[in-house]
């Protein structure tokens, strides 16, 4: 008996074997997927993007000001004071900065002439009196008194400048003021610079001041 050879169904491509509806239904999965795709790539790439944005600059430190090195003189303090010498003072110190620099006032200092709330310029000699000393004895005379001894223009207290002949409190202040902001006087003619005194006050003033 003659052998038939069986004859089978050809194999078609699994895309045949789909209905319609299913292709479209796949195509569409399909669209969906690579839509999400393109959809995280795009959002990863924007939140990296603002995390870069939002990231301050670095903090570059500021050097800090260098402090101003304060201006200081120099004071020479003698007189009643526990340690005469040179002294350095900040400017715009005062007489009782030069005293307390020198130790402060000794048991022979006499307080009524000290005027510590006087300013000090740098390269001016505060002297500090005694009691008895020659220039205590110039200060009690008065105003109507003359001066036993010639007073030292240069490092007199107002008060000694007072008892001077025709020399009353404010021109004293002023001399005292003078020097402090020129320095000292060099001769008896630089008082000609003080308003109050002119040439017949210097001429009565000879003999008992000196530069």
């Amino acid at each position: 008996m003659p052998i038939r050879p069986s004859i089978r169904p050809p194999i078609r491509p699994l895309g045949w074997s789909l209905t319609l509806a299913q292709r479209r239904r796949l195509a569409i999965a399909l669209l969906c997927l690579v839509a999400a795709i393109v959809a995280w790539r795009h959002l990863a790439g924007g939140s990296s993007a603002a995390s870069l944005a939002r990231t301050p600059p670095p903090l570059v430190p500021r050097a800090a000001p260098q402090p101003v090195a304060a201006k200081r003189i120099v004071v020479d303090v003698v007189g009643a004071v526990r340690a005469t010498g040179l002294y350095r003072l900040p400017e715009g110190a005062r007489v009782a900065d030069a005293v307390r620099a020198a130790g402060g006032l000794t048991r022979r200092a006499d307080p009524l002439l000290v005027n510590l709330a006087a300013p000090v310029s740098d390269g001016e000699q505060v002297v500090v009196a005694a009691r008895g000393s020659p220039g205590a004895a110039t200060a009690g005379a008065g105003a109507g008194g003359t001066a036993s001894a010639p007073v030292d223009l240069n490092s007199a207290t107002a008060e000694q400048l007072d008892a001077l002949p025709g020399v009353g409190p404010v021109t004293a202040q002023k001399i005292v003021a003078f020097r402090q902001q020129h320095g000292p006087f060099r001769s008896t003619d630089d008082l000609d610079a003080i308003p109050g005194i002119g040439p017949a006050r210097i001429k009565d003033l000879q003999g008992l001041v000196v530069p």
